[in-house]
């Protein structure tokens, strides 16, 4: 039987780690490191540098490249075909390593907005495998903490969603405070700015962190310049926001 853990790494601080996520680490006797090439290279080497701070001795990395999602077919259509093909990809590392017990370094949690755990069920199907999760500290609570505020207004619910819900179906009735991820496309703009009060961050824990918030009408157009010099410099961004529209509670 296969022991494969997948263990939450925070937002790329080695500070993120929990002693828990660090001894699992330890344990592992492969860690899979994910490549998507070109300009987003520099994550795979977040994840080896974390190996090297972390662990006196490491075990063997296996890079992989990331099978593309192919974006002509529907989005549904189109990530459950590319979980497919990233399936097929980690069961063939794990195969030709012959690992027993390999890892996986998660962005953040693998429980919020992260297809890690759905992508495991796959590979559950063609090996024998018995999973693990390590829980790791999410995006919001590093934005929360960068921005020294509380996720939630007294007594108030918070709805967590992504760019392309606010897009399509604008802001959610029955809620005054969002958090949105997965958002490459800053749909804040399509929101009636006029009220509300945003928190973004990206980069969060990391030396390059970056953080604006205030009335999202004054901040909107700098929050949309830094994101593209940060992108643009970096090859990659990872960035979330928080928005409220009763500031004044």
């Amino acid at each position: 039987m296969i022991e494969l853990a997948l263990i939450g790494i925070g937002t790329g601080s080695p500070g993120h780690l929990t002693r828990e996520a660090i001894a699992a680490m330890a344990d592992a006797d492969l860690i899979l490191i994910p490549s998507k090439g070109g300009d987003k290279a520099d994550l795979a080497e977040l994840r080896r540098a974390l190996c090297r701070q972390v662990l006196a001795s490491p075990p063997p990395l296996a890079v992989f490249d990331m099978p593309a999602r192919d974006v002509s077919e529907g989005y549904r259509q189109g990530v459950e075909a590319w979980h497919d093909a990233i399936a097929a990809r980690w069961e063939q590392v794990i195969r030709a390593h012959g690992a027993i017990r390999p890892a996986l370094l998660v962005w953040g949690d693998p429980s919020l907005y992260d297809s890690t755990l759905r992508i495991a069920e796959r590979v559950a199907r063609r090996l024998p495998l018995n999973l693990r999760v390590i829980p790791g500290i999410t995006a919001i609570q590093a934005l929360c903490a960068a921005h020294a505020m509380p996720l939630n207004a007294v007594a108030a619910p918070v709805l967590i969603t992504t760019g392309r819900r606010i897009r399509d179906h604008g802001w959610p009735d029955g809620v005054d405070r969002l958090v949105v991820m997965l958002d490459g496309e800053c749909s804040f703009q399509s929101l009636d700015a006029q009220g509300l009060h945003i928190w973004w961050g990206a980069f969060l824990g990391m030396p390059q962190q970056i953080l604006i918030a205030g009335p999202l009408p004054e901040v909107a157009g700098r929050i949309l310049a830094t994101r593209a010099r940060a992108r643009a410099e970096h090859g990659w961004i990872m960035d979330i926001y928080l928005l409220d529209r009763c500031r004044s509670r």
